[in-house]
Order: C-alpha cells, then structure tokens, then sequence
C-alpha cells in the first residue's frame, strides 16, 4: 500500500476486485512498429531508419512479449487493438495477422474489437491496405497532415496531396465509415484563410472522423533547428488559436461532433481504443518503446503501474528473447498518481469526468471535496471556463481550447488535498 493512503480512508482496489474501468481481467492492446523509411522535420517519436528489418525475428518478439503481459497481467480479453509507429503500414501483413493471432490464442479478442492500423499514405503504404484488411485490421488511421504540397514539404513528409487522397479512397472502400483523417494546423507559412480553405478540402474527402493536430516545435528535431535559425517561422499563438477555433465551428457545420480535444466524429465513428485511455482504462503496450498501465497480477500486486518498453528495437529484441519481455522502466501508481491520469486524460473529453467515473477510481473522496472549495477552481467556473456540478467535472467550449492553463491549477488543488494532513475524525485539516 503506498503511504498515506490508508491513513486517508482512501479505498484501494485488490485484484479480486471490480477495476475501476469495468471488467477487471479486460484490456486494450498497443503494438509499436518503431521503423519508418524517413524521419518527418517535427517527429520526435521513437522511430528507427533500419537499413533492414528482420521481420521473422520482430513478429515472434511482438508474440512473446504479447504472450508474456497477457500472462503477467491476467487480462482475459482485449478490447481494441491499435498499432502505431513509426509506420506500421510498413510492416508486413503476416507480422498484423500473427500479432492478432496470439492476441486470440492466449486472451479473448471480442468479436467486434476495433483494430486499428496507423497508414502512412505514401504508395507503399497504400497498396497494401486490402491485405491488411484480410489480416484482421478493421479501422485505418490517416496521416494525411496536409493537402498543401508547400506543407507538406516544410513537414518533410515523403507522400504528395494526390496520394493521400488516393489512399484515402481506397481506405474507404475497404473500411467505409471507420476511417481517421489526421490534419495538422500551425504549420510555416500557414494563414487562417490558407487553413479554413484546406480543411474544407479536407472535409470533401475525408470519412466519419477527423483528427486535428497543432504542430508544436520539438527539441531536436529538424523543423526545431531551422526555426531557431531564422530559416523558417511558426505562426503566432493568437494565430494558431484562431485556427483551432475556426476548425472546430467548420466541422461542426459539417456534422462533426467534437467528443474529445482533437478529435470529431460524426455517425458515432469515434474512436473506442483512445476513448480507452481518455477514460484511463487499462492497456498493454508492446513493442519497442511503448507504454502501457495495468496492474501485474501474476505478481501478487493490487496496484497499477505504468510501464515502458525498451527503445531501442535491437535491444528490444535481445531482451524479449531473453525474458519474455523488455519492460524497460515500472511505476507504481499511488493512488494521487492514478487521479492525476484521471483528470489529465479525463477533461480532453467534451463529456469530462462524471461523478461516476471518478467515484470508480476515488468512492471515499469525492470531486466537490478535493475541488469545490478552491478559489481558483472557483475562479475558473465563473469565468464560464470550467464546470462542476451535478453531472461531474468538465471543460466549458471556450475552456477546452484552453485545457492546457486549467490542469495545472486542477493538479496543483489534488496536490493540495493529499499532502493535507487527516484528522482522527477523517477531515482534512484545512
């Protein structure tokens, strides 16, 4: 038990218990392929540019190490699966169907799980979509980024406006109704004209979902460099705040209904795999560098941890081979850490967190308790940012463009009330 929590009367689930995000032996699968054949100017990611790729040895790895978690966690059934790079539309369609067929050997794959597959819609990545869909994939996920060649060069992507287009047809033929088109905003020498009219060019092509993206400048990266150079210019931050605004008012013209930060769907095409992690449900997650939360069962343990899978894919390999997985770093979760993930994830979220929901991770200590008598929570209701009532906690329109500036003051309250000590009456001392 971590300290403090017993003292506080704060209820800790064992593993014979519900978990709080329903099914306590049921999770949701990530699968990192870490390969790509070219770096994009603002990607920071774990991704490699391997001279070659030893596809035999990368499945049975991804299978061990899927075999191993499955065993070590006690999960029962998956959910949804998501694989995500890198570029997993470069990895073999055999490497797709063996990793789902060790999901359904050792864990049941509901019958209607969401499988979904990052493309990358250069050529090679779209000739083999049908393929995929024979595998087992079900959903796609686009990274279109833009539909204007001068951007598209300033992100250093290696397909054209034409092929993505192409790859988008052919994406909704085979999967219609569960396509992600991912579009970015903020780029070098982009204008809120320049935007508004690519996003309806967006829309004329796109399926039931779209994701939006904000570019942000990474350390160490290439499009980074040239900034600070001088060589190139982001737009300002009134600018790109326009953008975002403007975006979502076109695309709820068009039938979008924004569920989530940067996410729109309409027909209800919403994404249940990342709805998963919004909600801080369980999930495993494979492969080189990928992170995953759930509690170690096989262990002995009643805690959730949060888990990283080694980087490097070579040293990857080495260590699944070795002992079955290559969990790299672990985290216990103390029961303030677990909150902290439901309020960050939990507010991306148009619905936010009910009542119910935070009760599932906190039954002894209610939201109105750890936030409804701050000032600055206060604060932030009055100014029509931020809502606390009956049905829960969530960002107001205007509030969810600004999320980034209200969960550090939500963290700094949750702070607050566990390093507040408890009387013997099991009050806070306030």
């Amino acid at each position: 038990m971590c300290p403090g929590e017993q003292a506080r009367g704060i209820k800790v689930y064992s593993s014979q218990e519900q978990s709080p995000a329903g099914h306590p032996e049921q999770a949701s699968l990530y699968v990192h392929w870490p390969y790509c054949l070219k770096r994009c100017s603002y990607c920071n990611f774990n991704k490699y540019i391997p001279r070659s790729v030893n596809n035999e040895v990368m499945t049975e790895c991804l299978q061990q190490e899927i075999r191993t978690l499955l065993q070590l966690s006690h999960v029962s059934q998956i959910s949804s699966v998501f694989f995500g790079g890198g570029t997993p539309s470069l990895a073999q369609t055999s490497t797709v169907a063996a990793v789902l067929e060790s999901v359904s050997a050792h864990a049941r794959l509901h019958e209607h799980a969401e499988v979904t597959l990052e493309v990358n819609p250069a050529p090679s990545g779209r000739t083999a979509l049908r393929d995929f869909v024979s595998a087992g994939v079900n959903r796609f996920s686009v990274g279109v980024q833009s539909l204007n060649e001068f951007s598209l060069r300033v992100l250093g992507r290696d397909h054209d406006p034409q092929q993505a287009l192409q790859t988008l047809e052919e994406a909704r033929t085979l999967c219609p109704g569960r396509v992600s088109v991912d579009v970015m905003f903020g780029i070098p020498g982009q204008s809120v004209a320049s935007w508004e009219r690519e996003l309806e060019e967006v829309l004329r092509v796109c399926d039931d979902h779209v994701s939006l993206y904000q570019l942000t400048l990474e350390r160490g990266t290439h499009l980074y460099k040239q900034v600070e150079q001088g060589n190139v210019s982001m737009p300002a931050d009134d600018v790109t705040a326009s953008m975002y605004k403007s975006a979502r008012k076109v695309l709820e013209q068009a039938g979008f209904l924004q569920y989530e930060v940067s996410n729109f769907a309409r027909h209800n095409a919403v994404s249940t795999h990342n709805l998963g992690y919004w909600r801080a449900q369980p999930y495993i997650g494979v492969g080189p560098g990928a992170h995953g939360r759930f509690v170690p069962r096989a262990l002995g343990l009643i805690h959730r941890e949060a888990r990283t899978q080694t980087l490097e894919p070579d040293f990857w390999m080495r260590e699944v081979q070795q002992h079955g997985h290559a969990t790299r770093r672990r985290i216990q979760l103390s029961q303030q850490g677990l909150l902290e993930e439901v309020l960050v994830m939990g507010l991306r979220l148009t619905e936010g967190i009910s009542h119910k929901h935070w009760a599932a991770f906190s039954p002894e200590v209610n939201l109105h308790q750890v936030l409804g008598a701050s000032a600055d929570v206060q604060k932030l209701q009055q100014r029509g940012f931020l809502i606390l009532d009956d049905r829960g906690l969530r960002c107001s329109w205007e509030g969810l463009a600004l999320l980034d500036g209200i969960l550090p003051v939500l963290l700094l309250e949750l702070d607050t009330f566990f390093s507040t000590p408890t009387s013997a009456d099991g009050h806070k001392e306030i």
